[in-house]
């Protein structure tokens, strides 16, 4: 595993060029700016604070107004303060890691892994996700297929793309991703999901976040009870000194009963309340620019006309039905 240009031949020397000269910047100097450029672009950018500052409002309406746009300021901070680290991941490497980030609950990953079921991490574009992905290999010596969504402009993804494979992790495209998470946990390989995005109608299943109904992607539920693979909760908190502690819980206990539908439901539900028990401790940390209420169940209903009420859930075709 190699922390050099050379891991990333394909990129041209533009590329190239662009990693190196940013990364002559110290860091400290480059989360400040970001940080900056964050609070400037929450004034400049209306849709998008008022997109924040209405989600914010949905989620937590016993906040006041100046509560909400101090939070709405720090999410933009913290996507200043992500882009600045980002770039900075060729330079981490296994001795000086701990420096920008500490992993606690290898003991759960460990026991889990023994298992040779195969691993799904659970987690969200929360804190620095992509320092805890690009971290994980650093730390355990493993690679982790995390499943993203290629950009539409091909230098940046190619860049992206460089990047969010530097220490050893690999990409899943998320069109069509199905059919080949289901191949790497069958060959007990591990996979990443970050489950706090908003789907369509005929993705998901709607369960309660913040108290209104999500459309939230079945597939995690549905890859977990077919292969038996271990669910682990993964998040990072940011600490005052800037550095990142990461969480990885016990596995989770799936339910299973006689009725698939039902459990992809309670499973979907589960993993949603863990989401948001972090988005609810730390909502600075979330991307709440996302228009994760997008989706909604009447739609479902009229293009469907399959509607299940069952325990305060929707349920909508499943992924792979």
């Amino acid at each position: 595993m190699s922390n050099d240009f050379s891991a990333n031949s394909y990129l041209s020397f533009s590329q190239k060029l662009f990693i190196w000269f940013i990364n002559l910047f110290p860091l400290k100097w480059r989360v400040w700016f970001f940080e900056c450029c964050g609070r400037v672009i929450f004034w400049l950018d209306l849709w998008h604070r008022r997109l924040t500052l209405r989600n914010l409002a949905l989620a937590f309406p016993g906040k006041t107004k100046e509560e909400l746009k101090e939070i709405g300021k720090d999410v933009f901070r913290n996507l200043g303060r992500v882009l600045a680290e980002f770039s900075f991941i060729p330079k981490l490497n296994k001795e000086n890691v701990h420096n920008y980030v500490v992993w606690e609950g290898e003991e759960n990953f460990r026991q889990a892994y023994e298992k040779g079921r195969g691993i799904i991490f659970l987690t969200a574009h929360f804190g620095n996700w992509e320092w805890m992905a690009a971290t994980f290999p650093l730390f355990v010596g493993l690679p982790c297929h995390v499943v993203m969504r290629p950009l539409d402009n091909k230098y940046l993804d190619q860049l992206v793309e460089a990047l969010r494979t530097w220490t050893g992790n690999k990409t899943i495209p998320k069109r069509k991703a199905m059919g080949r998470m289901l191949r790497l946990l069958q060959n007990r390989e591990i996979v990443g999901v970050l489950l706090d995005q908003n789907v369509d109608w005929h993705e998901g299943v709607f369960v309660n976040f913040f108290g209104h109904l999500a459309c939230t992607n079945s597939g995690l539920a549905l890859l977990a009870m077919r292969t038996g693979a271990a669910v682990l909760p993964a998040f990072n908190i940011r600490q005052k000194n800037g550095q990142y502690r990461v969480i990885i819980e016990p596995e989770i206990s799936l339910i299973r009963t006689e009725n698939k539908d039902a459990d992809i439901l309670q499973n979907t539900r589960v993993f949603t309340q863990i989401i948001e028990k972090y988005v609810r401790a730390y909502p600075d940390h979330w991307l709440w620019l996302h228009r994760r209420w997008k989706t909604r169940p009447w739609r479902a209903k009229n293009l469907a006309g399959r509607i299940e009420n069952e325990n305060n859930g929707i349920m909508g075709k499943g992924i792979l039905e």
